[in-house]
């Protein structure tokens, strides 16, 4: 296959744990063709989709574990796959990328996951679509509401709809004498919406990374367990990943959901999952590949590679 990464710079991975690596890898090893731009390079000129895409070689060494051949402009169309895995956070100019790639789609280039259901399915708020799974939750910018969620929950967890990595994330609880100044810089003084949720104590078992590709979920998510003193189970928070079979819960969730996320067009999702309830859906660029692979053997790339290839 000829492969197109879309992805954020290339001295800036971190090549111990990221997942678009891992892919690459795979792909390389597979004897697949693998090209790489940022979204600077994505254009549409003469009611064509292009990308200043350079033809990507790597090496193995480190450091220089990559060389590039000089980029040119390129029809989306013209690759076997465009893989969309550039990192949050998902501002306007995610938002025009994904407007441009779905105009390559017209053209006919296969986007993955697709430009619109990146926009539909946002990474909080896309819990609302599975309530069943969800703990209880409140979105709003207004005090008063999150005021009365809090009395009526006792401890609970606020955070931006727009962060990742467990930024900006507070847990409060009842008479927590930050609680207004929290609200007020979440809500940046009632101009912002935030999500607000019930406490999930479980959260000390590990935030569960459970991933699905094609519908059907990776055997063993990574549970990002809080340091000492956290409420976040992050790694990007200083968590650590330990990987675990499936529940049964987690696979109920994960089957569940399988389905619908297909049916939109998103081939690879992370599901986070705290306890027995399901908190974030992570459609950008799921990661955890690196961590469940080397853990357990089971090839996360692999799998994802070969759902790819049933699908073009």
């Amino acid at each position: 296959m000829k492969l197109a990464f879309i992805v954020d710079p290339l001295d800036e991975f971190k090549l111990e744990k990221d997942s678009t690596y891992a892919i690459m890898r795979e792909a390389a090893a597979q004897g697949h063709a693998l090209h790489a731009l940022q979204q600077e390079d994505l254009a549409w000129h003469k009611q064509s989709v292009t990308g200043h895409a350079a033809r990507l070689h790597l090496t193995g060494k480190t450091p220089g574990w990559y060389r590039l051949d000089p980029p040119t402009d390129t029809p989306l169309e013209q690759f076997d796959a465009v893989l969309m895995r550039k990192d949050p956070p998902f501002d306007m100019e995610y938002v025009y990328s994904t407007y441009l790639l779905e105009m390559a789609e017209h053209r006919g280039a296969r986007v993955f996951n697709r430009p619109q259901a990146i926009r539909d399915y946002n990474e909080k708020m896309a819990i609302a679509r599975f309530a069943e799974f969800t703990a209880p939750t409140l979105v709003t910018r207004r005090t008063e509401l999150l005021h009365g969620f809090l009395q009526e929950h006792s401890d609970i967890i606020l955070k931006p709809l727009d962060g990742m990595g467990g930024s900006s994330v507070f847990r409060v609880r009842r008479d927590d004498p930050n609680l207004n100044v929290i609200i007020e810089t979440l809500t940046s003084d009632g101009a912002r919406t935030i999500m607000a949720q019930r406490y999930i104590p479980e959260i000390s078992a590990g935030d569960k990374r459970v991933l699905v590709i094609g519908g059907e979920p990776v055997p063993y998510c990574l549970a990002r367990i809080p340091k000492a003193g956290e409420t976040r189970g992050n790694l990007a928070a200083g968590g650590t990943g330990i990987a675990r079979e499936l529940t049964a819960r987690d696979r109920l969730i994960a089957e569940t959901l399988g389905p619908r996320l297909t049916a939109a067009g998103l081939l690879l999702v992370g599901l986070d999952v705290i306890g027995d309830y399901l908190t974030e859906v992570n459609v950008t660029s799921p990661t955890c590949f690196q961590e469940i692979t080397q853990q357990t053997g089971f090839n996360v790339s692999a799998m994802l590679l070969n759902k790819l290839e049933k699908l073009i």
